[in-house]
């Protein structure tokens, strides 16, 4: 059994000073206390017990190179001589944004800002402001931050959402005001009778529609054939913007995101996470008509730290990575990340676990099921045997490997097939302790 002693003692150290422990809520979800890590090295992690742990968890993402990348660490550290923020441009920023107009489906023009929470919240008064209208509809299972604005219907428990086919908001904590509920529409995702029956009810109160054009953070559920592009067409009929939020989808699934991979264009866009390999930096991209209201009417959008230098250096030194070769590296992703979850379930077949494994090679998701796969968050929060999966992490845990407790798994160009092999050696070992329990 490994030791985690050290985590542990630091864990109760830090309670007294910090509120929880933890500076975000989500990374309670470990065990047997949030972990300690002292450094990361290309896909693995050391924790302060000196055990290794093969990540895939990266950050929620962020690491699409893999810890610790050579040539963005050097990047970074390079402009640290140069100052780290001037309440003023920096010529970096005019690079980065050139670049990715150019790269983007439908970035015409970008904003940058911090965190993927705070790029939302842009988009959001954007379309507002641009339709002249209040409401956003969103679908159920989709995060879009932990802002009160956005933080509705992420998780909803299924005894509270209402009827599958009317969904009602549901605020996603305490202390977020009862007034928000009533700005926001929801609606069951992957069905376009649903959706142009609640844009009929809501007609011409919708500002914008806005969705993860994969619904990583309720299942790495894959969009049904046609749908993004009904999703499209159904906005423009009905007058709203289309908001694809690539939060986590941009810059990992392919170089040109989920929309490069399944050929739609959203109206506004929002990245963050890998699109600085893990340094922070989001942004909004998307139409100059739309963008141009921050100029126009007026639209406030600040932020301290948006377009610090070594963020902008970051972001730059990453894009040489992924862009080189027209994207080679996702080739390679792809493969490796294949082999990972055909190996997952062949090994599920072996020891005779009801374990489902989909999504794609880059982001995928594993449920303890039987059912077929499902199409939608009420679908899916109600396939996952959630007890079983934590049995799995657990045994995972204790054979290196670093997966998220709810089931998902980022890869990144640091998994090399070394690596995956080594994985689904360690994922052999566990899948046969849970077999045995």
């Amino acid at each position: 059994m490994r030791s985690y002693a050290k985590s542990i003692a630091l864990y109760e150290k830090t309670r007294r000073h910090l509120a929880g422990g933890v500076s975000s809520n989500v990374r309670y979800a470990s065990v047997p206390v949030p972990l300690f890590f002292a450094r990361g090295e290309g896909a693995r992690l050391h924790d302060v017990d000196g055990n290794v742990h093969i990540d895939y968890v990266l950050g929620n993402g962020p690491a699409i190179l893999g810890h610790a990348p050579r040539k963005v660490i050097d990047a970074v550290a390079a402009s640290l001589g140069e100052g780290q923020l001037f309440a003023a441009q920096n010529p970096r920023e005019t690079e980065l944004a050139e670049r990715l107009c150019g790269l983007l489906p439908g970035a015409e023009v970008v904003r940058f800002s911090t965190s993927g929470t705070e790029a939302v919240l842009m988009a959001f008064r954007l379309a507002r402001a641009f339709t002249g209208r209040d409401k956003i509809l969103k679908f159920e299972g989709h995060y879009h931050g932990w802002s009160d604005q956005a933080y509705i219907s992420a998780r909803p428990p299924l005894n509270e959402a209402g009827p599958a086919n009317a969904p009602v908001p549901v605020a996603g904590s305490p202390g977020m005001p009862a007034s928000v509920l009533g700005d926001v529409a929801v609606c069951a995702w992957n069905d376009l009778d649903l959706l142009e029956q609640t844009l009929e009810r809501h007609r011409g109160q919708i500002a914008g529609v806005i969705m993860e054009p994969v619904m990583v953070n309720g299942g790495a559920v894959l969009p049904a054939p046609g749908y993004l592009e009904g999703v499209r067409a159904l906005c423009h009929k009905h007058g709203a913007l289309f908001i694809c939020d690539e939060v986590i989808t941009g810059f990992r699934v392919g170089l040109r995101g989920a929309q490069g991979k399944f050929g739609v264009t959203a109206d506004l866009s929002i990245y963050a996470k890998a699109v600085a390999a893990g340094f922070p930096l989001a942004l909004v991209a998307g139409r100059r008509d739309v963008m141009d209201t921050l100029l126009d009417k007026g639209v406030m959008h600040g932020g301290t730290y948006n377009g610090n230098v070594q963020s902008m250096a970051a972001g730059l030194a990453a894009l040489d990575i992924l862009e080189a070769d027209e994207g080679k590296v996702y080739v390679d992703l792809e493969t490796r990340g294949t082999e990972l979850m055909q190996g997952l379930a062949a090994l599920a077949k072996k020891h005779r676990l009801p374990i489902l494994v989909q999504g794609m090679p880059a982001i995928f998701q594993t449920f303890f099921t039987s059912g077929p796969a499902p199409r939608n968050y009420r679908e899916a929060a109600a396939a996952c045997d959630r007890d079983a999966m934590l049995a799995l992490h657990a045994a995972l845990q204790e054979e290196g490997v670093r997966a998220q407790q709810a089931g998902k798994w980022f890869l990144s160009t640091a998994h090399d097939k070394p690596v995956i092999e080594e994985t689904l050696a360690a994922a052999d070992r566990a899948m046969a302790r849970v077999a045995r329990a």
